[in-house]
């Protein structure tokens, strides 16, 4: 198979790098994990315009409707082996393109302590949005008092009876609104100067182990980041230290001539749902340039 374009990646950047790509003709390929990415953990987007409240799975539907209207070929559950650069193209998995934006978004961050893997699903969360409706009447932890936590925090306190957040730091980290509305609950409480060592239970989680203490709960919601999902680029592109793709900011072109950055994966300051949509259009329309003046 040959495309003008293959987009990797299926959040808002690599669904709008389809939009724009498409309307200038080219042929073009998603590879996507999954269509959504973290966008689809956003019960409420109240920020994009044009939509006063709008989840976001409903964004990403709309998003993936208007590329299957223009023809563009969605590929989803995709896992990128190589990429090989070649003369005049490049050979992904064994799919070969003229041109590449990677637009894969980032991964949650684990704790990477045991009970944390064993638990996955049974207890263990990184989606509040997804699974806070399993929790109603229970006591749960979130893990992270940045912002992150404190939405998943704000999640939870709909259904949970009890909701404890637990943070490495002296003191919560996130914004001082989101802290007031979660005290007015009068069913969270804070606690800082964390250390977690282990996540116990039988068949599901019953309990974690921070510093020399025992916290009894149902339910633990890890909210600590996120990392870049640049590992299998490691030795193909330019990364910063933070495993970021680096882009000219222009025109979106990473350290390989013909391969570009979009979204939460790059080097750009911002990391919003809006500037991603954004920068997915800017890396398409300099994908056409590159094709049209090579």
């Amino acid at each position: 198979m040959f495309f003008d374009l293959v987009i990797i990646g299926g959040g808002p950047a690599a669904l709008t790098a389809g939009i724009y790509a498409a309307r200038k003709k080219l042929k073009t390929l998603i590879l996507a994990k999954q269509v959504g990415g973290q966008t689809l953990l956003a019960e409420n987007i109240e920020n994009f315009p044009g939509f006063e409240k709008i989840s976001g799975k409903e964004i990403i539907e709309k998003m993936r409707l208007q590329n299957e209207k223009y023809g563009v070929e969605i590929k989803e559950g995709e896992k990128i082996e190589s990429i090989k650069k070649k003369e005049e193209s490049f050979l992904i998995n064994s799919i070969e393109a003229r041109s590449i934006i990677l637009a894969t978004g980032k991964n949650p961050r684990h704790l990477n302590v045991p009970g944390e893997k064993e638990f996955a699903g049974r207890g263990v969360s990184f989606c509040s949005t997804c699974d806070a409706p399993l929790f109603d009447k229970k006591e749960v932890a979130v893990i992270g008092g940045g912002n992150s936590g404190l939405a998943a925090a704000l999640d939870l306190v709909k259904y949970a009876s009890k909701v404890y957040i637990l943070e490495f730091m002296p003191k919560i980290t996130g914004d001082e609104w989101i802290v007031e509305e979660l005290k007015k609950t009068g069913r969270v409480e804070f606690i800082t100067d964390v250390e977690i060592r282990k996540i116990k239970g039988k068949k599901f989680v019953e309990s974690i182990i921070y510093n020399d203490k025992e916290l009894a709960v149902e339910g633990i919601f890890i909210s600590i980041g996120w990392i870049p999902a640049t590992e299998f680029l490691k030795d193909f592109i330019e990364l910063n230290k933070e495993g970021e793709i680096i882009v000219d900011p222009k025109t979106n072109e990473t350290s390989i001539k013909g391969v570009f950055g979009a979204g939460d994966v790059t080097d750009i300051k911002y990391k919003q749902c809006v500037i991603a949509a954004a920068e997915g259009a800017k890396a398409a329309l300099s994908v056409y340039n590159y094709l049209t003046s090579s």
